[in-house]
């Protein structure tokens, strides 16, 4: 027992239940946020109290006979005068006890090892820094540089003076080779010798060296991150995957939360576990941190019992979601007329933030959480000047083909004494004829000369 100090105040009785962080014994006194709260409650209202834990250990169902067990059951016998517990508020308690306003917000969440639920390295997992538009973006650009350090180096006179009588080594095939190997930082021949050709191939390099450090840090981030990066987000997530089993405690509200849901994710969960009753069903809630621990087990129950076992398992995590929003409260009988003063203290010790110090002093986590972005491949969006300047250097390069191409065309007319304009054009179409007219130049001239 526990009894609050106060000669001449009024003395009320309050049942309790034994629950780490609310209710707990030490050095054989009782302590916890519960009577953290009492205390203060105690301390606003001017009331001396007397704690005694709930007989049978239970929260307060209907037994089959049709009386009340747990808590509920005392404040009904009027064993006790108010209940200070994790005593969730339902619609079937407050027909038979009066409830105040909650001191604690929880809903249903799903907890988790970590371990379990880590993300599993699809086999084309190092695709997985960019994005698909990123991909096929970097593929039209590799094919589109190759084909302009084709085009050019036929183009440029530096490059390939004379195209019926020499070979040109900037084939197409010899193009993408020198395109792949750059992209590997490679070295790799043809050495390009023009400047419209260097130039082209200076912009590539750059491209691919600024491509190169931008999949390396996304990959990194990926593969260190890829642990915190939970698959089971939502009861959805739960409910089609085969891998873990899950469960709730025997007989609670969760339990008829999926019971009574007309949800259809509910109502399958609820299947599951009716189905499973045996083996997947849980009697006490430490029973469940045990085996959530030990096995591939998830367990459905109050989030805030499980921000509380994540706290002090570093190896547990509650999965994001949580539903069925609902509240912890002080159960009193229903003519009681402390009701609505432990309502209105409530309320003031929550504006003045008290209850946010008790939830953060029994919570404390001894885990070191790395605080880490979460992961996104890369966008299109975030490498655009990349792209754009590798299009700036392919025009650039084409120009300078052209001009270079252009000053030969003017040399050649002045000595052949054509127009400027009919020599670029027959320069141009030799050049983009390629090895082919070429060979039929050369067997010509050998037929003519045997």
């Amino acid at each position: 027992d526990l009894r609050g100090s106060g000669e001449g105040l009024p003395t009320l009785t309050v049942t309790t239940i034994l629950e780490d962080p609310y209710v707990m014994v030490r050095s054989a006194e009782l302590e916890g946020y519960c009577i953290d709260l009492l205390k203060a409650l105690a301390a606003m209202l001017h009331f001396s109290y007397q704690v005694k834990v709930v007989g049978d250990g239970q929260y307060g169902a209907v037994s089959p006979g049709g009386n009340w067990t747990g808590m509920v059951g005392e404040i009904l016998r009027q064993e006790a005068d108010m209940a200070v517990a994790p005593l969730t508020v339902t619609s079937a308690r407050e027909e038979v006890v009066s409830f105040t306003t909650p001191f604690l917000q929880t809903g249903i969440g799903i907890l988790l090892r970590k371990d379990t639920v880590s993300q599993e390295m699809s086999f084309f997992h190092f695709l997985a820094p960019f994005s698909k538009e990123t991909w096929t973006g970097l593929l039209f650009a590799y094919l589109l540089t190759c084909f302009c350090l084709f085009l050019v180096a036929r183009l440029s006179p530096c490059e390939w003076n004379e195209p019926k009588n020499e070979e040109n080594h900037f084939t197409f095939l010899n193009s993408l080779w020198f395109g792949a190997g750059a992209l590997a930082l490679q070295g790799v021949t043809p050495r390009p010798k023009a400047l419209s050709v260097r130039v082209i191939a200076a912009v590539w390099w750059l491209f691919t060296i600024a491509l190169l450090a931008a999949y390396i840090a996304n990959f990194s981030a990926l593969l260190s991150s890829s642990s915190e990066q939970l698959p089971i987000q939502t009861f959805e997530d739960l409910v089609k995957q085969r891998k873990l089993q899950f469960g709730t405690l025997e007989g609670s509200s969760t339990f008829y939360f999926f019971k009574n849901s007309k949800n259809p994710i509910h109502q399958m969960i609820y299947e599951y576990m009716d189905k499973r009753r045996d083996h997947v069903l849980v009697k006490t809630y430490q029973e469940a941190v045990q085996r959530v621990m030990e096995s591939d087990y998830a367990f459905i129950g109050e989030s805030i019992s499980q921000d509380l076992a994540a706290a002090r398992h570093c190896n547990l995590i509650r999965a994001p979601e949580v539903i069925g929003a609902r509240g912890f409260g002080i159960a009193t009988t229903q003519a009681s007329p402390w009701t609505k003063k432990l309502s209105i203290a409530v309320l003031k010790l929550r504006e003045s933030g008290d209850l946010d110090y008790l939830r953060n002093k029994w919570w404390e986590s001894s885990c070191l959480h790395r605080s880490r972005d979460s992961w996104s491949p890369l966008q299109p969006q975030a490498l655009g000047g990349l792209f754009l300047t590798l299009a700036m250097g392919l025009a650039l390069g084409v120009i300078a083909a052209l001009v270079e191409l252009s000053n030969k065309s003017r040399h050649t007319a002045g000595h052949l004494k054509k127009s400027c304009c009919s020599v670029f054009t027959e320069e141009m179409c030799a050049r983009l004829r390629g090895k082919e007219s070429s060979r039929h130049s050369q067997e010509a001239a050998g037929k003519a000369n045997a």
